[in-house]
């Protein structure tokens, strides 16, 4: 069976269960705040520009909501598209597609204004494509579109040097140009996932806007200097909107961690349902219930430790097993942690009281705690049994993920010899100390440290690991700065495609082997060649070599492949899922409330 037929069967049920599995609708109850949608996370963002924003907290805040792209998901699914900034989707058929594949053609909707009351243009479409690619943080989203458009051995702007590469603004330049009223995109080799890139990735903002407040005007001679910014509030959308979406960014309060979008009046279509969309950062669950209960949030985060006591609460809906493209958490090792001034690592010596910065980089203390970590007792605790175990980077029902897969099976006896055998004996003798990490609020992920510190204290007395939760904005960047000596984080697909996986998984170029000085140049070769196949079963086998690699090398512990649920009051309207969106009020331009 193909991935797509698969991915839509997985899909149908998904919508299935959206429309039938509803818990305790109150009936009569007076809806609260009927204008305005309020959330309670544990999440704070990092950024809200699009050009540097590659987390769930920053991203669902405002894609879609503040920014729009040129093509949009169809209902549940994630391999149909609807126009949206364009006037139509390319294909083949209607000419937006070459015949080669290279050249993608779209037609721009006129009479759309920004936030800021200019009309959007082509320019600006092409502007804000460039800005993306051109802008490239460290551990950023460009490369999406970069290997995408310029072709797989170009997933940055800079060379192995940190240094920009000289001809870059000239390629990307060539490659997106203005014909007429129409953005034509010319890729360097023909890529199959590329309408799903741009129906995530082709966010359009003001370029005016940018520029006003002292963003790149787009000019070849400047881009260095806007290139790879060193912190995220440098950038000029930083706490800033300038995006043509159904709601505008009110206000961004960094003390609280809340904010404010409210309804567009000069949006292109008809006009949001909702006046107000209000995300209030609540770190403890506790809160977050009792505000759901009484109805002064309309939608809560809820792990699933958390979900029995949600459910069965007067008016409030609970719809349950939702399908993901997610694998996630997993459980990373820093090959190379960066030691100076990091609690994290001790004394910085394999002296029992800390542990040096390549602790990680004998496999043996690698293979020893994949032996150690009981994944299935993860599953169970900390999400109520719903998920699979997972044996590699690619989830359950994609194509390339392998069924018949390896991967370590719990045994204390096996985890004893691998620590025994590791640097030569002293981890054994000597001991370690160190910190594992999660996200604060991430209840399963907290589990999930846990679990790992008392497996690993059992074994030996002198092996110590603390438990540390931090913020997620501060997480993301000690993950950036290599600080991280074990940690738990996971992945949500950017696009429906292998490739989303492997690459930020396995490739040295991904967002997680660059933070864990991973390489296998094998590996690399691997995913690089499969991300150009065209022939199914050719990518499956590749993809097959690299699941292989993953169990051989293992930089990461692989967990589970999840399934979600979402807690909301039953007077919530208009909601649905895809497993592409972010966070349950991704796309909040149909949601309203009422009985």
């Amino acid at each position: 069976m193909s991935f797509k037929r698969r991915l839509l069967m997985l899909l149908v049920f998904t919508l299935a269960v959206a429309l039938t599995g509803v818990n305790g609708v109150a009936q009569g109850q007076a809806v609260k705040n009927p204008d305005t949608l309020i959330i309670q996370s544990f999440g704070d963002p990092e950024s809200l520009d699009p050009s540097w924003a590659y987390d769930t907290a920053s991203s669902g805040t405002f894609l879609w909501n503040v920014y729009e792209t040129l093509i949009f998901f169809v209902g549940g699914r994630t391999d149909l598209y609807e126009p949206m900034l364009a006037t139509g989707v390319p294909s083949v058929a209607n000419g937006g597609i070459s015949a080669d594949g290279k050249t993608y053609t779209f037609k721009i909707r006129p009479g759309v204004k920004f936030h800021d009351g200019n009309v959007m243009t082509p320019e600006d479409v092409r502007y804000s494509l460039m800005r993306f690619m051109l802008v490239d943080r460290d551990g950023g989203p460009s490369w999406i579109l970069l290997a995408a458009i310029l072709g797989f051995d170009t997933q940055s702007t800079r060379d192995d040097n940190g240094k920009l590469l000289p001809d870059i603004w000239d390629r990307v330049n060539q490659a997106i140009q203005v014909k007429g009223d129409t953005v034509v995109i010319t890729l360097k080799d023909p890529y199959a996932p590329f309408l799903n890139i741009m129906a995530s990735w082709s966010m359009v903002v003001s370029k005016k806007f940018v520029v006003k407040n002292g963003g790149w005007d787009g000019a070849k001679t400047i881009v260095a200097k806007y290139n790879n910014p060193e912190k995220p509030d440098a950038q000029e959308l930083f706490d800033k909107g300038a995006g043509t979406g159904p709601f505008k960014l009110d206000s961004w309060d960094r003390g609280t961690g809340n904010i404010t979008l409210s309804r567009f009046t000069d949006y292109w279509r008809a006009p949001a349902k909702l006046s107000r969309i209000v995300i209030q950062k609540v770190e403890e669950f506790g809160p977050r219930r009792l505000a759901l209960q009484n109805g002064d949030a309309d939608i809560i985060d809820v792990s699933r430790a958390d979900q029995p006591a949600v459910t069965g609460i007067s008016g409030v809906r609970i719809v349950d097993d939702l399908a993901q493209l997610v694998n996630s958490p997993s459980l990373f090792m820093n090959l190379n942690i960066s030691a100076e001034g990091n609690p994290d690592v001790g004394s910085g010596k394999l002296d029992g009281n800390g542990v040096p910065p390549n602790f990680f980089s004998d496999i043996h203390v690698r293979r020893a705690f994949a032996y150690l970590f009981d994944r299935q007792a993860f599953i169970d605790q900390a999400l109520r049994g719903k998920g699979r175990l997972a044996n590699g980077p690619i989830p359950y029902g994609m194509l390339g993920y392998n069924p018949r897969g390896k991967w370590y099976e719990v045994s204390k006896d096996k985890a004893v010899a691998e620590f025994k055998e590791a640097w030569g004996g002293q981890v054994w003798n000597n001991g370690f100390k160190f910190s594992v990490l999660y996200n604060s609020g991430n209840v399963a992920r907290q589990t999930g440290s846990q679990m790992l510190k008392e497996a690993t204290e059992s074994l030996n007395p002198k092996f110590k690991i603390d438990t540390r939760g931090v913020t997620w904005s501060s997480y993301l960047g000690l993950m950036n700065q290599k600080k991280l000596p074990m940690f738990f984080i996971g992945w949500a697909a950017d696009y429906a495609d292998p490739d989303n996986f492997t690459v930020p998984f396995m490739h040295s170029t991904g967002t997680y082997p660059g933070r864990q000085s991973y390489k296998n140049p094998e590996a690399d070769r691997l995913i690089e060649q499969a991300g150009k196949e065209t022939d199914a079963k050719k990518r499956e086998a590749l993809y097959f070599r690299v699941q292989e690699i993953a169990y051989q090398d293992v930089p990461t512990i692989y967990i589970v492949y999840p399934t979600a649920f979402v807690a909301m009051r039953a007077w919530v309207k208009g909601w649905y899922h895809n497993p592409i969106f972010f966070q349950p009020w991704n796309y909040a331009y149909r949601l309203s409330k009422g009985q």
